[in-house]
């Protein structure tokens, strides 16, 4: 273990971990927004980001931006970060919508077991993949470079990169409009009074199906937006590219108390660092294994998670 090398450049893995964790955070939103109204385990999100990563590569291609071009100027970076995230927002909100519709809505209406929507929810996750991976003829897609990765600021020794501010800031920015339009809006109080109790929600006139539909709307859409920043940071996608995403986001839901957005936030964050921290003291190898030693511990000792289940109460 290699104490003196996380002692040394602690704050350089925080910020990278907290790059990351960011994007681990956009994409627990959807199984935060979805476990909170129907306690369900929307396996399928995983492969509603993967649509993202490669809608954002077509929409940049279609607009004349190859891998191999030169990266732009800052005008330009807005605009194909702006298109792009409208463009994966809107193709994962639908296929998020796609498997509500498809895998999840007849089953409900029949009241079928939770075991049952388990197996279709898998079941969708692994149509969807493989559908991309025959599209794609299972190669791998490269990302145009967007960003020149240059420093911006140093904090207390710790090299803080551009490319690290716009992936947090654009971040935690959609987390702190999607917790306010959860409270403040009419179609918020929709989503908080199905998850807190649907039956009384359904006698005070808010339509249970809409409110649904609208939770895997937006939990596809933060996805869509997530996969625009890991194509900026990681420069290329695959189809297989939602499984470890996915189980990490699903990880962060759970630490930071799966149906509760800002949990959400909080879990993806630590989770980020923890990784990196990891993989700091024991090597690269070890990342993913201190991820998911973190949620078989956070499953033992607090499976509420570190702020527990609120998307149905007046806090959330």
């Amino acid at each position: 273990m290699n104490f003196s090398f996380v002692g040394d450049n602690f704050l350089s893995l925080t910020v990278t971990g907290l790059t990351q964790g960011a994007i681990y955070a956009l994409v627990a939103l959807g199984y935060t927004l979805v476990y909170g109204v129907l306690r369900l385990i929307n396996f399928a999100h995983s492969e509603v980001f993967m649509v993202g990563t490669f809608t954002t590569a077509v929409v940049w291609t279609a607009l004349g931006y190859g891998v191999n071009d030169p990266a732009p100027g800052a005008l330009g970076v807005v605009l194909l970060v702006v298109v792009a995230m409208l463009a994966a927002g809107a193709a994962s909100g639908a296929t998020g919508l796609v498997v509500e519709r498809v895998a999840y809505r007849t089953l409900r209406k029949r009241n079928a077991p939770s075991l049952i929507f388990l197996i279709s929810a898998i079941g969708a996750s692994v149509a969807l993949f493989e559908t991309m991976g025959a599209l794609t003829d299972r190669q791998p897609r490269g990302i145009p470079v967007l960003l020149k990765v240059k420093e911006v600021f140093s904090l207390f020794g710790a090299s803080v990169t551009n490319l690290q501010i716009v992936i947090i800031v654009s971040a935690l920015a959609m987390m702190v409009l999607l917790d306010l339009f959860i409270n403040k809006t009419r179609l918020g109080r929709g989503v908080r009074a199905v998850a807190q109790n649907p039956d009384v929600a359904a006698l005070m006139g808010v339509n249970k199906d809409r409110v649904i539909m609208l939770i895997f709307v937006i939990g596809g859409i933060m996805a869509g937006f997530a996969s625009v920043l890991y194509d900026i940071k990681v420069g290329t996608t695959t189809y297989t590219v939602g499984f470890l995403i996915g189980i990490k986001a699903f990880t962060a839901a759970v630490l930071g108390g799966i149906g509760n957005l800002r949990g959400a936030l909080l879990g993806g964050l630590l989770l980020g660092v923890v990784e990196n921290l990891g993989a700091g003291l024991f090597g690269n190898e070890w990342m993913d294994v201190v991820a998911f030693i973190v949620l078989v511990v956070v499953l033992l000792f607090r499976p509420n998670g570190l702020l527990g289940e609120s998307l149905g109460r007046a806090r959330a």
